[in-house]
């Protein structure tokens, strides 16, 4: 797919850097960039090409939000219909309420959610609306020292999007999610990294130098298929009522790996060498996807 509102691309060492590419207008949000991210996200999953990405913005801006200067419905929603929780429950992948309805920066989080690759956020400036909800899903936040971040809905009426109710209290707990959303404000980098949203703020020219490291490294020196389950265990696994759960997906996924790269990284440490791990995110255990 040839994107009009990203820039995509893989390096040598695996790592895909995701550009939101609108800089003219702040990278605002729109319906094709919906459309094209969650593409993006689905076709790097199972490319073994790639082993981590890295989303930033084009310009001064990550993302300012919604463009707000469309005509009709700015969200891309169809307002002749009456959708029922019945609708969201039956009726999610119907066309009209697939197009009509669901929150599209919500289809794009959910992209991110499914991804079995790490993915961090280089915040490199205005992180507004759903681009602050966007990173959410993102496993390693980090800001620039421009960034500016803000949980907005409140001040327009409406309400956070994107998944993000699920995602915010586990990232920076109730009260804090809270607060952001209540009071609406807009805060800097330190802000975002004292209520544990942001893992550091640094200078704009070291944000994707810093990003690219910690992306580089996860993607030359750990197995794909750990780092696949590893990611989705923790944010399924958290979410479950009892650690039984988790036993019962910590149990396949030791005794796959242990016979699969597992074998390589001990035999690597008894070596004292680098390991070289062979698994595909592409070729999971036959387990995956247990939730399914």
């Amino acid at each position: 797919m040839r994107y009009q509102t990203l820039s995509h691309a893989v390096d040598a060492d695996g790592v895909l850097l995701l550009t939101l590419n609108r800089p003219e207008q702040l990278n605002a949000f729109t319906v094709e960039m919906a459309n094209e991210l969650v593409d993006a996200f689905t076709r790097a999953s199972d490319d073994d090409a790639v082993r981590a990405i890295v989303v930033t913005g084009a310009g001064k801006a990550f993302c300012a939000g919604m463009d707000l200067s469309v005509g009709g419905n700015v969200f891309g929603l169809d307002e002749s219909l009456q959708p029922t929780m019945a609708d969201m429950r039956e009726r999610l992948t119907e066309p009209a309420i697939h197009e009509g309805v669901r929150d599209t920066g919500g289809r794009v989080v959910l992209s991110i959610f499914e991804c079995k690759k790490p993915v961090i956020g280089a915040i490199n400036g205005a992180a507004v609306g759903i681009g602050a909800t966007m990173t959410l899903p993102m496993d390693i936040r980090i800001a620039s020292e421009k960034a500016r971040i803000g949980f907005v809905f409140g001040r327009i009426g409406i309400v956070p999007e994107a998944c993000s109710s699920w995602f915010l209290p586990r990232i920076v707990g109730i009260s804090q999610a809270l607060e952001w959303t209540y009071m609406a404000d807009i805060f800097d980098g330190h802000e975002a990294q004292r209520g544990g949203l942001v893992k550091c703020v640094v200078p704009p020219e070291q944000l994707l130098d810093e990003a690219m490291k910690i992306a580089r490294r996860i993607a030359t020196e750990r197995s794909a298929v750990g780092i696949a389950l590893t990611r989705q265990m923790m944010y399924r696994n958290s979410a479950q009522p009892h650690p039984l759960a988790a036993h019962q997906v910590d149990s396949l996924a030791m005794f796959y790996t242990s016979i699969g790269d597992g074998k390589e990284g001990v035999q690597a440490f008894l070596d004292k060498r680098p390991a070289q791990f062979q698994g595909k995110a592409s070729e999971m255990p036959a387990f995956y996807p247990w939730w399914a």
